[in-house]
């Protein structure tokens, strides 16, 4: 009996034995198979993960991010011991501990399969940290033994090659936590607009919560699941002790409270120039380096200056509308039951606060009650709320009628403009500067349109840019991409091209009628000045760009001829190609704002050629700078070892000289006398010293003004995007429409600037000269005198005398009496004193 028991015993042992040996064997060549094609995991050492682009003003604050998949790549270092014990609570606690594989885990999810075998639901998963750093970088997402088997195979030797810390890292910046974030960066930024190192106990557990099921944990269509999770989390974080009791006893009681951020521009009225910078981008580097690449990117954009800038241009388009009238109601809506639902489907500019969509529920001739459109929550339902207001005469006073029978007729009841059911546009009624509470004013889209750009004159950078009245309207940037015929705005350069070629600010120019043969059947062109039909005779040149003089300009650039005045223009950027016809001496020609701004930030700066920028500089995800706007050499900015009294640093600039610095000094005084006493004379109300120019398109069809202080320059024009004219008369010009924008910008930018005078360029002489005929004033005489810039040797005379003028075929003299004929398109000779 004994003997076969042990017989027994040993075919139990011999049998285990091969039973130990095969079912080795079968681990064996499983591992051996699913080793064979296993990804290469040593690509995880070089990863590099899309991260988004993310753009700054010059203060810091975030002008946009662009990005297919929203993520920063955080060291591990930088993220917060809360975060990661959160992530290492609810996904794996014994990370630190474990070579790849949770065992105990995997026993675990066993036993859930067996027991839910057949019912259809998805397995448990017992995948480490590690697991899921090789399934989302180097498997699918598929739901099998296979993949479970790699997946264990690769975490197994990525523990071997890689530190704890290092796989942490790859786990952290990787996953997708939903609401388009990849990685806990851009998360926290996305659900709670903070950085990891602000998160509270609640919102690390919230977001640690997230990766396996983020859709399912949505905060707002799921927020009892979603609190019941997070909750979840910080119960594990106690028991872990990784938190106290205390702490997280008071997280649990905390709202779900998600702050939503959205990925387009941050910095209010910076729409345009976000989108000019992200174009920039991309035809620098490409779509994949935008949107994936990190880029870093300093813009030239002041948010203080966009503000000034964007709140004058709108008040200037809002202001000329109005005065057009009232057009009606945006459209019509059904408002029985709730009309908040209704209203909420209709699309509304959201980038025109303070102004609001609103429907008019009800009338009489006092007022009239509105309804405003609520607002939408994270997950895209209407909110609940319900918010009224009243508009009463004072918030309709100017709303004439813009068309039919009564146009021009101002309103005497509510009634008469507002009907219920109009969907319309309100922001708050001030009085005294104040709001009236409750009360609000109606408003309409401006049909009208333009555009403005700020820049700093001595380095290009753009300060601030306007494209229009809303971004969300119209995408379309007329800074940059609207060309427009600059009018009397283009007449500097011609003035600046005579200046550099001999001729001075007090050279006479006659002003007479003129007529000018356009050849092959194109018949007479006979310019005239703003007041058609008058005349002045002899004018010095400051005086006719003063008086934006027509005829003057065209004898002007009949004398210098058109292809030097298209040099001129080529050099300034305003056109790359001007035709040689006299009349584009006159800004008959298209071009943009933007260039318009660069040309006069020349004039601005001694003649110094600017490449206008919106970017200062670009480094890569790794910090390196690839791009940088000023090429400036600094001499002896490097000081190794610190400071030992060595020379100061002096800046090497080799920018072109496109204008004699005299000759810009020259030009910039002409257009001082413009705001002083011409065209542009509103704008004398800034207070400071400032030069620019009127312009006015035929027909009125674009009012321009363009101008510059000592230290900023500013291009705006105002026009139909279907160009049509803006008016009769003086109340079209661009001294009447674009010049206050001008005043009132400028007004808030320069307000605590000192009122500083342009600089006087060495080698100029400043004589005292009698402003009207532009000769040297005599001995103590003041009155009607200006001191006026001259180069050396050219310096007027003590008086003139009419030698003689030439006839219209140049054949002979014509009597001093007749030299206002109308082919007398004669000057006086710069430096003489003669007319010819």
């Amino acid at each position: 009996m004994r003997r076969l028991l042990v017989r027994f015993m040993g075919f139990l042992f011999a049998a285990g034995t091969v039973l130990f040996l095969v079912g080795v064997g079968a681990v064996a060549g499983l591992i051996w198979h699913f080793s064979k094609d296993l990804p290469d995991y040593s690509q995880l050492q070089d990863y590099e993960p899309p991260v988004m682009t993310r753009v700054h003003a010059t203060d810091g604050s975030l002008l946009g991010e662009y990005a297919k998949e929203r993520r920063l790549y955080l060291p591990i270092q930088a993220v917060p011991k809360l975060v990661i014990n959160a992530f290492l609570a609810a996904e794996d606690k014994n990370f630190y501990e474990h070579g790849g594989i949770d065992y105990t885990g995997m026993a675990r999810a066993g036993v859930v399969y067996i027991q839910n075998y057949g019912s259809n639901r998805r397995p448990q998963g017992a995948s480490t940290i590690t697991q899921q750093v090789a399934k989302n970088f180097l498997l699918t997402n598929e739901v099998s033994f296979a993949r479970k088997i790699k997946e264990a195979l690769l975490a197994m030797r990525i523990e071997k090659t890689y530190s704890k810390d290092k796989i942490l890292e790859l786990y952290l910046n990787e996953i997708y936590l939903g609401l388009g974030a990849y990685g806990i960066a851009a998360a926290s930024l996305v659900y709670f607009d903070k950085s990891v190192n602000e998160l509270t106990v609640a919102e690390a557990s919230y977001l640690a919560a997230l990766p396996k099921m983020p859709a399912t944990l949505h905060p707002v269509r799921n927020r009892d699941r979603a609190i019941e999770r997070r909750n979840y989390v910080i119960d594990r974080l106690v028991e872990n002790g990784w938190v106290k009791q205390a702490d997280a006893d008071k997280a649990r009681k905390e709202p779900l409270a998600v702050t939503s951020r959205s990925n387009g521009a941050h910095t209010f009225a910076g729409e345009y120039f976000a989108e000019e910078v992200r174009r920039d981008i991309f035809e620098r580097y490409g779509e994949k380096k935008l949107y994936e690449g990190g880029l870093s990117v300093r813009t030239t954009l002041d948010p203080k200056i966009q503000v000034m800038a964007r709140k004058t241009m709108v008040a200037g388009l809002v202001n000329y509308d109005e005065q057009q009238g009232y057009r009606g109601a945006i459209s019509k809506l059904d408002i029985s039951g709730d009309w908040g639902v209704k209203l909420a489907e209709i699309k509304s500019l959201s980038d025109i606060s303070p102004w609001r969509m609103a429907v008019v529920l009800e009338t009489s001739d006092q007022s009239a009650r509105i309804g405003f459109q609520p607002s939408r929550e994270l997950g895209g339902a209407i909110s609940k709320q319900r918010e009224t207001g009243l508009i009463t005469l004072d918030g309709i006073k100017w709303a004439r009628a813009a068309s039919g029978a009564a146009k021009g007729r101002a309103a005497s009841a509510v009634s008469q403009v507002l009907q219920p059911g109009d969907v319309i546009y309100a922001d708050p009624l001030y009085k005294d500067a104040q709001p009236v509470e409750g009360q609000y004013r109606l408003r309409q889209i401006p049909e009208v349109s333009g555009a403005m750009v700020v820049m700093d004159p001595w380095t290009g950078r753009v300060l601030a840019m306007v494209g229009g009245f809303s971004f969300d309207q119209s995408q379309f940037n007329r800074a940059t991409q609207a060309y427009r015929q600059p009018g009397s705005s283009f007449k500097p350069i011609v003035y600046s091209a005579a200046l550099d070629n001999g001729y001075t600010p007090s050279t006479v120019v006659l002003d007479a009628p003129i007529e000018i043969d356009q050849g092959q059947g194109a018949g007479v062109w006979r310019p005239e000045n703003f007041s058609s039909g008058k005349f002045q005779g002899p004018v010095t040149l400051r005086n006719a760009l003063r008086q934006s003089l027509n005829t003057v300009t065209v004898r002007l650039a009949q004398d210098i001829g058109m292809p030097l005045i298209g040099e001129y223009a080529r050099r300034f950027g305003v056109y790359d190609e001007l035709p040689n016809y006299l009349s584009y001496a006159l800004g008959a020609g298209e071009t943009t704002a933007m260039r318009m701004v660069t040309a006069y930030s020349m004039l601005a700066n001694g003649g110094r050629r600017v490449k206008p920028t919106l970017i200062d500089r670009i480094q890569d995800r790794y910090g390196h700078t690839i791009f940088k706007h000023d090429q400036r050499e600094c001499r002896g900015c490097d000081a190794p070892g610190g400071w030992k009294n060595q020379n100061e640093p002096q800046l090497i600039d080799r920018r072109e000289q496109v204008l004699d610095s005299m000759t810009a000094y020259q030009i910039t005084e002409l257009m001082e006398g413009v705001v002083q006493a011409g065209t542009a004379t509103v704008v004398k109300q800034v207070g400071k010293p400032i030069a620019g120019k009127t312009g006015t398109t035929n027909e009125a069809k674009d009012a321009w003004f363009v101008g510059f202080s000592p230290d900023v320059a500013v291009a705006i024009y105002m026009g139909y995007d279907k160009p049509r004219p803006l008016g009769k008369g003086n109340a079209a010009t661009g001294g009447h429409l674009a010049a206050p924008i001008a005043r009132d910008f400028l007004q808030l930018a320069l307000a605590d600037k000192p009122a500083v005078p342009f600089k006087v360029p060495a080698g100029i002489k400043l004589v005292r000269v009698v402003a009207k005929s532009g000769m040297r004033a005599g001995p103590g005489e003041t009155g009607g005198t200006i001191l006026e810039a001259f180069k050396p040797g050219t310096a007027p005379p003590d008086n003139y005398s009419v030698i003689g003028v030439a006839d219209a075929d140049g054949r002979g003299g014509v009597p001093a009496s007749q030299q206002q004929q109308p082919d007398s398109g004669f000057f006086m000779r710069p430096g003489t004193g003669g007319l010819y």
